[in-house]
């Protein structure tokens, strides 16, 4: 590779607690006799005496068969660890956990999802740090190990290199493409009877075919993108197929990508920028990404002391356009993405449009400018997954953020996809998805209702279940344009519909949403970025009154400790 980082103006002054020069695994300490221990539980786990010299590296995975998304990761640690050993480096294999979301999906375990984020987070920094690693690789492959990974990796500020397990080709059955997403829809449709039993039936046994996470720009993909922006991955990485052999390829070169960082001591706070993080929100917005990238980014960005802001999500709306057609509110998936350039021919087509940041230093030692030479910077003829950039989807970004009396701190809403983008109308209050839910499928929601979720959030739920059960079955059951819902809940990457999610405060900490009551009229406008309540102030003055916070659903165990610790949405509900 080559060098093109001055190390004087790229590499940083390594963080408290992390020279290198003072890890107990390098030459110099090693060689003291009072490490003697140290190297004698080592060589019971396969050093050499020369090992001694080389440095250490930690492979984090999350191999699993709760989840698809999951299940090859080893398979790719392994990869790793032999391409680290050929390079003159000695791995350090340790496992960390997931949680499956599409499978907790609309029950009580959905609320350890977001709560897995950080655990993932703590075990990662607790692990490399503990041993003193002299960098870290990861690889993740679901919703909550990538986000955790890169929370864990920018505490550490240790070389790393984030690993994608990759994305799961389509499903295929009655001559369409399936994804997750189609399942949860056709549970509406078939409520609703505009599919048989058969063909349900059929969905479901086809819709995941194999390894790999949700095949469309949900939250798995748009995050792995979003760190390909970052610098964090290797291009072309974020949207391969788990299954195909370019995956394992590409996961080794990532282990001599992080060789190559340790030896120029390249950390994370020198690429993970506040310029990186404006380019990935910049690719996610082009690709139509989840909303829970807002939630994440937020997070990471505290993570590293970065000023990062909802209000920096809509300034970079206003300016970038959606040209990639993907689902869910599309037609293709990752891997269609992949086949016409992925990644790099999106950020290739950003750069000349002068919407990134190509200065910006990335894994492969090089700059995004550098990465990106020789990519075309037009999408090629004959396909329209990448549309030209004069003839977008959309002209603005999909994610917007709404504020009003409703969400005076912020909310997030995914507006593609949509005939209309603004309702009023009465409010359905819910305190839980399960009663949200039931209303739903019992055909109590019609059209022009105003569903409001609440006490789902952070701290209410705890853990800020996603709501794709109810907007799934809205969508079966043909509503999707015609009823909005609000939630301080968070939406899985496969939702789409006239949803806002995110809302704060809380209804938990006593925000505005905890005042509706049920047919208040509700005013939801992406168009003028409004969350309106249409109820006298000193009518919520004597509702606020009134009100009194709930009992919490947990008091002991990890769910209590999340909810104690877990700061608002808007600021990404980390917990340190």
């Amino acid at each position: 590779m080559t060098d093109t980082a001055k190390p004087s103006e790229q590499t940083p002054t390594p963080a408290q607690g992390t020279d290198r020069r003072l890890n107990w695994n390098s030459h110099q300490v090693t060689q003291g006799i009072e490490r003697a221990p140290n190297r004698a539980m080592l060589r019971a786990v396969g050093f050499g005496d020369g090992d001694f010299e080389k440095p250490v590296i930690g492979v984090a995975h999350a191999q699993s068969n709760i989840t698809p998304c999951n299940n090859g990761l080893g398979e790719l640690a392994g990869h790793i660890t032999d391409a680290l050993k050929e390079g003159g480096g000695m791995p350090q294999v340790y496992g960390t956990i997931t949680v499956s979301d599409g499978i907790s999906m609309g029950t009580e375990g959905m609320k350890c999802s977001l709560v897995s984020r950080e655990v993932i987070a703590d075990s990662i920094e607790t692990v490399s740090r503990g041993q003193s690693h002299d960098g870290v690789i990861v690889v993740g492959g679901c919703d909550k190990n990538m986000p955790g990974a890169m929370i864990g990796i920018a505490r550490l500020n240790i070389p790393a290199v984030f690993v994608y397990g990759g994305t799961i080709k389509p499903g295929h059955y009655g001559g369409k493409d399936l994804t997750i997403v189609s399942v949860f829809e056709a549970v509406g449709a078939f409520q609703a009877g505009k599919i048989t039993r058969e063909e349900f039936d059929g969905i479901e046994r086809h819709a995941c075919p194999g390894n790999g996470a949700c095949g469309g720009m949900y939250t798995a993909n748009t995050m792995s993108s979003a760190f390909e922006a970052m610098g964090m991955s290797l291009p072309y990485s974020s949207t391969m197929s788990a299954v195909d052999a370019e995956k394992a390829t590409s996961s080794a070169d990532s282990a001599r990508a992080l060789l190559h960082l340790v030896e120029r001591d390249i950390r994370p706070k020198a690429i993970l920028t506040r310029e990186a993080f404006e380019n990935a929100i910049t690719v996610i917005m082009a690709v139509g990404g989840s909303t829970n990238a807002v939630l994440h980014l937020l997070a990471i960005a505290h993570a590293l002391d970065l000023d990062l802001t909802l209000a920096d999500f809509e300034r970079i709306r206003e300016r970038t356009p959606v040209f990639c057609d993907l689902k869910p509110s599309g037609q293709y998936v990752a891997t269609d993405l992949h086949e016409v350039g992925g990644i790099p021919r999106v950020m290739k087509m950003l750069l000349k449009a002068g919407l990134l940041h190509g200065d910006c230093l990335t894994v492969t030692g090089k700059t995004v400018a550098e990465n990106l030479e020789g990519v075309p910077d037009e999408p090629d003829a004959g396909q329209d997954v990448i549309r030209p950039f004069d003839q977008p989807i959309y002209t603005q970004g999909h994610l917007a953020i709404l504020r009003g009396n409703l969400a005076p701190q912020g909310s997030v809403a995914k507006i593609s996809g949509l005939k209309q983008i603004k309702i009023t109308g009465p409010a359905r209050v819910f305190d839980s998805e399960e009663a949200c839910m039931d209303a739903i499928m019992h055909d109590r929601i019609r059209a022009g209702d105003v569903v409001v979720i609440r006490y789902e959030g952070p701290r209410g739920g705890p853990g800020m279940r996603e709501m794709l059960s109810p907007t799934s079955a809205i969508i079966g059951k043909g509503l999707g344009d015609s009823v909005g819902l609000i939630t301080d809940g968070r939406f899985s990457g496969g939702t789409f519909g006239l949803v806002v999610g995110h809302v704060a405060p809380e209804a938990f900490v006593g925000g505005p949403i905890a005042l509706v009551e049920e047919g208040d009229t509700i005013e939801l406008n992406a168009e003028t970025l409004n969350l309106t309540l249409h109820v006298p102030d000193e009518e919520l003055e004597r509702r606020r009154a009134a009100w009194q916070p709930p009992a919490p659903n947990y008091t002991r165990g990890v769910l209590a400790k999340y909810a104690k610790l877990v700061q608002g949405a808007d600021v990404g509900a980390y917990t340190d």
